[in-house]
C-alpha cells in the first residue's frame, strides 16, 4: 500500500482524506474543528487520529495540503476599464483561489486608498492598460498605493511599457512588488495565467507564515495551494482528463458553504445560438466566481435579500413569520444544522436551492436582445453555458440531504429567466466524500490516479430528466 494523505484546512473544519495510490481508491476521511486561534496542529491532530480510529495505523509515504483557514487568500483587483483590465484582474484573482474583497477601475481616490487599507488584503493585485497602451492610469495608481498606511505584497501585472516605473515607485515607498506579464497584453485578450502563479507563490512564501499556518509544516511539509486553487484545479481536470486518461466533458460546479457560495465552470462557453454576437471579453475555459453574499449560515440573510422570502416560503412551505424567525436564528447560531428537524429541513432546501439559482445565473453569460435594420439579433455577455451536460457539487447542504438533485436544478434554465445562459439539460454528480480539494492537491503530482477516484467516487443522483 502506497497511503497519501491530503489535508485541507478551512475556516470551520480541518479535513483529512487518505488514499491509497497502488488500488486508486479513499481510505478514509475524517473532520474536525480548525484551532487557527490556537494551534492548528491540535485540529490537525484531532482529524488525524479520528481518521487512524477508522482506518488503523497506516503509514503515510507523502503529505499535501491546501488552506482556507484565516480568512482564505483576501485580494483586491486594480484595473483600468471595468469590462477589459479590471475584469481579467479580477479573473486572475479568483483562478488563483483568491476571494476578492473589492475590484477597482480607473484611478484610485483617496477614499478607494482607505477602503483598501481597511480591507488590509493578503496580496494586491495592480493591473490597466495593454501593452504599449496608457499608462498614466497605473503609474498614479502605484504611487497612491505606496501611500497605503498597510504593508502587503503588490503583483504588477499591467502595461510592460512602464513596470519597471511603477515598480521602483512601490519599492522606494518599502512595498513587495512582484512583475509578471499583463493580464491583458492585446485588447480583449486575457493572459492571466502569469498572474495566477506569481499569486500561488506569494501564498507559499508569505501568507502561509503570516496565518501562522507554517506551524504544521512538521507534519504536512508544505501547503501547495489556496483550497478554492485546489478545487478549481480538480474541476479542471475532472472535464479535461489527461494525455492518458479521459474527463467527463465540459461542467458546471458549486461547492455551497455556510459564508460563500462558490462556482467553477469548465467550458469554452462561445455562442450557441445563431445569430448572437460575443460582446466584451472573452472568458476563460477554466472559470471560478465566488459569491461572498450568499452561504447558508453566516451569509443566510444574503440569499433572502437576492431574491425574496416569498419564494423561500413557496420552496420551504413554511409561512413567512415563521421563516423568518429560523432565519433569524439561523443567522446568529451558524452551527445548527437540521438534525431531523423537518421545519429546519425543508428551510435549508429552500435556502439552497435559491443559493445556487442566483450564484450559478450570476456566474452565467446572459443575452441582450439588439433591434437593427436587419432585425432582431443578441449580444452574448461572458460564458454560454447551456450545452454543458454536468454539475457536479459539493458542500454540506448538498451532500447532507436526500434532496441533492432536486437542490441542484436550481442550477439550470429556467423560463423565469430566460435570458440567462444556465445549463439547460444536466446531470448532477455529488462530492458524498468531500474529496474534491483533496483531488486536487493529489493531481499535482498524480493527476491520472486523482481523475480515476473522482470518476469512481462522484455519484450520479437523483432522476435529472
Amino acid at each position: 500500500m502506497k497511503a497519501v494523505l491530503l489535508i485541507d484546512f478551512g475556516s470551520t473544519y480541518t479535513k483529512v482524506t487518505a488514499v491509497d495510490l497502488d488500488t486508486e481508491e479513499i481510505i478514509g476521511t475524517s473532520q474536525s474543528f480548525t484551532t487557527i486561534e490556537t494551534d492548528i496542529n491540535d485540529g490537525l491532530n484531532n482529524a488525524v487520529k479520528l481518521l487512524r480510529e477508522k482506518i488503523g495505523d497506516i503509514e503515510f509515504s507523502e503529505q499535501y495540503a491546501c488552506s482556507s483557514a484565516a480568512g482564505g487568500l483576501k485580494m483586491v483587483a486594480i484595473g483600468l476599464v471595468p469590462e477589459l483590465t479590471a475584469k481579467a484582474a479580477k479573473m486572475a484573482s479568483l483562478g488563483a483561489g483568491a476571494k476578492v474583497m473589492k475590484t477597482y477601475s480607473y484611478q484610485l481616490t483617496e477614499a478607494d486608498l482607505e477602503e483598501i487599507d481597511e480591507i488590509n488584503p493578503d496580496i494586491a493585485l495592480l493591473t490597466g492598460g495593454i501593452d504599449g497602451g496608457n499608462k498614466e492610469v497605473i503609474v498614479y495608481n502605484a504611487e497612491m498605493l505606496a501611500k497605503s498606511a498597510k504593508h502587503f505584497p503588490i503583483v504588477y501585472a499591467g502595461n510592460r511599457n512602464c513596470a519597471a516605473t511603477c515598480k521602483e515607485i512601490l519599492v522606494n515607498a518599502g512595498k513587495d512588488c512582484y512583475v509578471c506579464e499583463n493580464v491583458m497584453p492585446k485588447l480583449e485578450q486575457p493572459n492571466i495565467e502569469p498572474a495566477q502563479k506569481q499569486i500561488r507563490e506569494i501564498f507559499l512564501q508569505e501568507i502561509v507564515k503570516a496565518k501562522g499556518l507554517s506551524d504544521a509544516e512538521e507534519l504536512i511539509g508544505d501547503i501547495l495551494m489556496p483550497t478554492p486553487s485546489a478545487m478549481l484545479t480538480a474541476m479542471k481536470l475532472l472535464a479535461k482528463g489527461t494525455k492518458h486518461e479521459e474527463g467527463i466533458g465540459d461542467l458546471v460546479g458549486v461547492d455551497l458553504g455556510g459564508a460563500t457560495t462558490d462556482i467553477y465552470s469548465m467550458c469554452q462557453g462561445l455562442p450557441s445560438q445563431s445569430g448572437t454576437v460575443l460582446k466584451g471579453l472573452r472568458e476563460t475555459y477554466a472559470k471560478r466566481t465566488v459569491e461572498g453574499d450568499i452561504g447558508m449560515r453566516y451569509s443566510i440573510k444574503g440569499i433572502v435579500e437576492a431574491t425574496d422570502i416569498d419564494r423561500v416560503c413557496e420552496i420551504s412551505g413554511l409561512d413567512e413569520a415563521r421563516a423568518e424567525e429560523l432565519i433569524d436564528y439561523l443567522s446568529v447560531h451558524t452551527d445548527v444544522v437540521p438534525n431531523g428537524d423537518e421545519e429546519l429541513i425543508m428551510l435549508d432546501k429552500a435556502l439552497a436551492s435559491l443559493a445556487i439559482e442566483t450564484a450559478v445565473a450570476r456566474h452565467a453569460g446572459h443575452l441582450e436582445q439588439i433591434f437593427t435594420p436587419m432585425g432582431i439579433t443578441y449580444m452574448q455577455l461572458g460564458k454560454d453555458l447551456t450545452q454543458v451536460k454536468k454539475v457536479v457539487v459539493t458542500g454540506g447542504a448538498l451532500i447532507h440531504t436526500e434532496k441533492t438533485a432536486e437542490i441542484a436544478s436550481y442550477a439550470l434554465y429556467s423560463d423565469m429567466q430566460a435570458m440567462s445562459l444556465r445549463p439547460k439539460k444536466a446531470d448532477v454528480l455529488v462530492d458524498r466524500k468531500y474529496i474534491l480539494a483533496a483531488m486536487g492537491l493529489l493531481s499535482t503530482n498524480y493527476p491520472e490516479a486523482a481523475l480515476r477516484i473522482m470518476k469512481k467516487e462522484l455519484i450520479k443522483d437523483g432522476n435529472n430528466e
